[in-house]
């Protein structure tokens, strides 16, 4: 059966009406796109593979403004959809309001705890795979000079960085971490030029290997980084192929699999509080054709002996949002 996908514009989005195929599921991308390579690009992932395994169909709209957020939420519960699924913190606020509106309608949010019995809220130990290719980055380096630039400046990012800089300094406690954050607004999510020039500073002051955390904004890390002749690391989906034999590795954090089971669970999505991590498979690194000659044997024993030791329990990746502290820096 085809697949059915609809895009939805700004206006688009008053067009959503009660005609709705009822129990559909729907979702919202976050500012950036569906396609950013990154975030959204994962959670369309897994939204494909549950209509192309089932055949079922689902809506979906890409935000171009931070005032469709409630706007969209609210226009696909009246219309039926069923569960609603939503990407990024960003949208925390206006599901609090709209989800009490539609006791009826599951949701689902992902990087982001809503407290309403209707809510799915689904995180993930960032910080943990990002300890992860830190340490891969602290081994691949040969200046001892490795970079983080993030997107917008809020906590979730800062303990990306936080849990970088930790791997870092494990594996190599002379080692300088350069460090900075795209902008304070949503539109640090989308700024590949801003992010090729973040990573030509960081370049100048020795880096040899920049992690990007950073959304759209990261797809210009990585393309400089690949120009420039150092090696990067990619986020969230595995961007290996972007550059082949220039991205390192990238810290995959598994969204496209929060959705797909989202979409199956269907009307009996069971809500609460969800997090993946290392043991569940939520969060990992990734290693294919595109990185298999630059990911040393050496670099993949340090990475893997310091992954077993996280989930033995004798290396703990301290998480920045739980106190707002990094304990290196």
């Amino acid at each position: 059966m085809t697949l059915m996908q609809k895009f939805l514009g700004a206006a688009a989005t008053l067009a959503i009406t009660a005609g709705a195929a009822v129990a559909d599921p729907a979702i919202i991308f976050d500012l950036g796109g569906k396609f950013d390579k990154s975030f959204n690009q994962a959670a369309f992932a897994g939204a494909t593979k549950w209509a192309e395994e089932t055949g079922g169909s689902f809506r979906e709209i890409e935000l171009t403004s931070e005032a469709q957020r409630e706007q969209a939420l609210r226009r696909f519960a009246e219309s039926g959809y069923n569960p609603i699924v939503m990407t990024g913190f960003g949208f925390a606020s206006s599901l609090d309001v709209v989800s009490q509106d539609f006791p009826d309608t599951k949701f689902a949010i992902i990087d982001m705890v809503v407290e309403q019995p209707n809510v799915r809220s689904i995180v993930f130990d960032a910080h943990v795979g990002s300890y992860l290719v830190g340490v891969a980055a602290a081994k691949a380096s040969k200046s001892n000079t490795v970079g983080f630039i993030g997107g917008m400046d809020v906590p979730l990012i800062r303990a990306f960085a936080c849990g970088y800089v930790q791997g870092v300094k494990a594996t190599n406690p002379d080692a300088t971490v350069i460090q900075n954050m795209t902008g304070t607004t949503p539109a640090a999510w989308n700024d590949p030029v801003k992010g090729g020039e973040l990573t030509k500073a960081q370049i100048g002051n020795g880096a040899d290997v920049v992690y990007a955390a950073a959304g759209g904004t990261g797809v210009g890390v990585l393309q400089t980084a690949a120009d420039e002749g150092i090696l990067s690391i990619g986020v969230d989906s595995n961007q290996n192929y972007l550059f082949p034999g220039q991205v390192l590795t990238s810290m995959l954090k598994r969204v496209d699999v929060a959705v797909y089971d989202a979409f199956k669970a269907g009307t009996d999505l069971e809500t609460g509080f969800f997090a993946m991590g290392l043991a569940d498979g939520g969060i990992d690194y990734a290693v294919d054709d595109n990185n298999a000659e630059i990911f040393s044997a050496e670099i993949a024993a340090a990475v893997e002996a310091a992954k077993a030791a996280i989930l033995s329990g004798s290396v703990t990746v301290h998480d920045y949002q739980s106190d707002g502290t990094c304990p290196v820096s």
